[in-house]
């Protein structure tokens, strides 16, 4: 995985989906593009301008690279610009740009827990956060290391709409949907049941517990001290409402419910 490692310098030519790391992107690119959401991102793009002049394929290849590009960026901790994704990554399908960034900012924050947000409109200069405020990524002590945030996100979402207490095997249901199951290897996120019930519990961002008297055992899981610390429910929900395009405002209603039990 040299190609996140590469100096700046190396990067002379359109970044191209050849490497192992972009092999993985291009698998999780190419089904958020197949279901995409119509969630807010940096910029808002006439999709149906651009669909006819350039087939899917090609642009989920694109978007593909251009995570990949994002991705160095975030563990450079550098800022990113529009002129040098253009000049990096879309080469002669600069005017595909929109839809591109607009498919590349979702799979971003779907997948991979962070969020592009946009600092100088007049620069068009963009930097790269931790969705929600989680820093379970701050470190990404090896080369070969993804985010793994937005696993983590969904989690976390999934706990609070069980009312702070969620069953293992309705967790598991779930993420199932996302190609995620307990005991298969994923090609972004390792291992997932080790990272639900030993990393992150461990790192504190949630708890691992059998249900009382159950026989045969069963587990569930809640928020750990280190989420409460870094993020609330509040955000979480509001996360939740705006990834599946309902308009945020109207998590005050869930808010008041959430405060009320």
């Amino acid at each position: 995985m040299s190609e996140l490692r590469q100096p700046e310098a190396d990067l002379q030519a359109p970044v191209q989906a050849q490497g192992p790391v972009e092999a993985q992107v291009f698998g999780a690119a190419g089904e958020e593009v197949a279901s995409p959401s119509s969630s807010s991102s940096p910029v808002a793009p006439s999709f149906s301008a651009y669909a006819e002049s350039l087939p899917q394929e090609a642009l989920t290849v694109l978007m593909a690279d251009l995570v990949v590009f994002l991705l160095l960026k975030y563990r450079t901790k550098e800022p990113i610009c529009k002129a040098e994704m253009l000049n990096m990554v879309l080469g002669d399908h600069r005017d595909h740009f929109p839809v591109v960034f607009s498919q590349a900012c979702e799979c971003m924050r779907l997948v991979f827990g962070v969020d592009v947000k946009e600092v100088d409109p007049r620069e068009c200069t963009y930097v790269l956060v931790p969705t929600l405020g989680l820093t379970c990524d701050a470190v990404l002590s090896d080369g070969q290391s993804m985010p793994k945030a937005g696993l983590l996100v969904m989690v976390l979402c999934l706990i609070a709409l069980y009312c702070e207490r969620a069953p293992e095997e309705e967790i598991w249901e779930a993420l199932s949907v996302m190609g995620v199951y307990a005991g298969r290897e994923h090609s972004i996120y390792g291992e997932p049941r080790e990272l639900l019930t030993k990393v992150w519990v461990q790192e504190g961002y949630l708890e691992y517990w059998q249900v009382p008297h159950s026989d045969p055992a069963r587990y569930e899981f809640l928020w750990g001290p280190r989420a409460y610390a870094e993020t609330s429910k509040w955000q979480v929900l509001e996360h939740l409402l705006r990834v599946n395009t309902l308009d945020p405002t109207s998590a005050e209603g869930v808010s008041d419910e959430e405060e009320g039990a």
